[in-house]
């Protein structure tokens, strides 16, 4: 029978010689090709070494390369991150710095107006009072001031009948045709008058037309037709008695309260 594990021809054997010539000649045949195919085999594994060896120095490079990148990358966002950060900080600080003060301001102002509505109230109850204190006393000033405005009137009435007396007065004493004694007895009538009457004499008319009829020269121009442009004392006179009318008024009402 035939051995499969061990073929004839195809074993090398030490004493193949004794058996005989050919199983030396094979055996030399077989191992030039096997150590032909480790001679490759090592070499092929010796070059696959190197590629691999420089693929890895290659992908560790890359790697590398491509890591320190990322922390070139990242520091950025991070120094980006921390630019972006102390921006907001400042800007948030600012912020409340800014609605710390408007809110101290409006605090301030809020306590000020309360404090000027609080002085506005004492105002208010102060005038109140005063108010209700001065009622009566306006009461008695009504009266004493209505009670006045009979003299008020008829001092009205003869300031108004002296101004057109000295008017026409003064009229006769610069016409050149006018005769003089229908000037003397207006001034004579209106000394009479101012010394029985007594608002005049209140008013002390007396010696004021004295002064008038003895020293009011003045006329206006010779082509003028305006009453009212002759005399200048008389005028003066005129408007001191209304001012003392006036004051006479206020006079004799605060006389009058002051006897209530």
């Amino acid at each position: 029978m035939n051995n499969l594990n061990d073929p004839p021809h195809w074993n090398i054997r030490p004493n193949s010689r004794a058996e005989g010539g050919d199983g030396s000649r094979w055996n030399y045949a077989l191992l030039v090709p096997m150590l032909g195919l480790a001679a490759f085999r090592w070499i092929w594994s010796r070059e696959s070494q190197k590629e691999i060896e420089k693929e890895r120095k290659a992908y560790k490079q890359k790697t590398i390369a491509f890591q320190q990148e990322l922390e070139a990358k990242y520091r950025d966002i991070i120094s980006e991150n921390r630019r972006a950060l102390a921006h907001l900080s400042v800007e948030l600080e600012k912020e409340h710095n800014r609605t710390t003060s408007y809110r101290e301001a409006l605090i301030s102002q809020g306590r000020k107006l309360v404090e000027e509505r609080k002085l506005l109230e004492q105002e208010r109850a102060q005038v109140m009072q005063e108010k209700q204190q001065l009622q009566p006393l306006k009461s008695v000033y009504q009266h004493c001031l209505e009670k006045e405005e009979n003299w008020q009137k008829r001092a009205a009435f003869l300031l108004k009948e002296f101004e057109e007396a000295l008017i026409e007065r003064q009229n006769i004493y610069c016409s050149l045709v006018l005769p003089r004694t229908k000037r003397l007895e207006i001034e004579k009538t209106l000394l009479v008058r101012a010394s029985i009457d007594p608002v005049a004499a209140d008013l002390e008319m007396v010696s004021g037309l004295t002064d008038i009829f003895k020293h009011d020269t003045y006329c206006g121009d010779m082509w003028n037709s305006n009453k009212r442009h002759n005399g200048r004392l008389m005028w003066l006179y005129l408007k001191y008695w209304e001012l003392t009318v006036e004051l006479n008024k206020f006079k004799r009402v605060e006389k009058c309260i002051l006897e209530k």
